[in-house]
């Protein structure tokens, strides 16, 4: 068995869509960054990478690359689960946390699981996505952005 942390961290601006677990979140704002700047799956593929002992994604999908310009998150999610697979690993279990004051979270975590357990190649059991807010303080409190913590169990096939 592995272990493995992922955060991530993306700043809110106009004009973007705020993409969180592949879900299309309505909201004035939306997160800022090189590929769809989904803060979520971010972090979960951090944490997988980092409990293979393989850098983290930046160094996957370098954020001065082309190629990942407006890149799909799960698209990019679905490449490190090829990658965990080669190495001969399986998720035992994903805990996941975004940390937004707003939008509202709720009515999304179940697709947001449900879109992650798909691309992972797991059941939507063994992956858990929470949120919370941190009371107004803070950038994320005060809607500056929005960010995320994952924790990983990865298990030999």
């Amino acid at each position: 068995m592995r272990i493995g942390h992922g955060y991530d961290v993306h700043k809110l601006v106009e004009g973007r869509k705020c993409i969180i677990g592949g879900v299309d979140i309505p909201f004035s704002k939306g997160l800022l960054g090189h590929s769809d700047a989904d803060v979520l799956v971010h972090a979960v593929m951090d944490a997988i990478i980092g409990a293979l002992a393989l850098g983290d994604i930046g160094h996957l999908f370098p954020d001065n690359d082309p190629a990942y310009e407006g890149a799909d998150s799960l698209a990019l999610c679905a490449r490190v689960a090829e990658i965990m697979k080669e190495k001969g690993y399986m998720v035992g279990n994903i805990d996941a946390t975004v940390i937004a004051q707003a939008p509202k979270m709720a009515p999304y975590i179940d697709q947001m699981r449900e879109n992650i357990a798909s691309v992972l190649n797991t059941e939507v059991e063994n992956i858990s996505v929470k949120a919370t807010t941190e009371e107004k303080l803070g950038f994320t409190g005060e809607g500056l952005g929005i960010s995320a913590h994952a924790v990983c169990l990865l298990q030999k096939k």
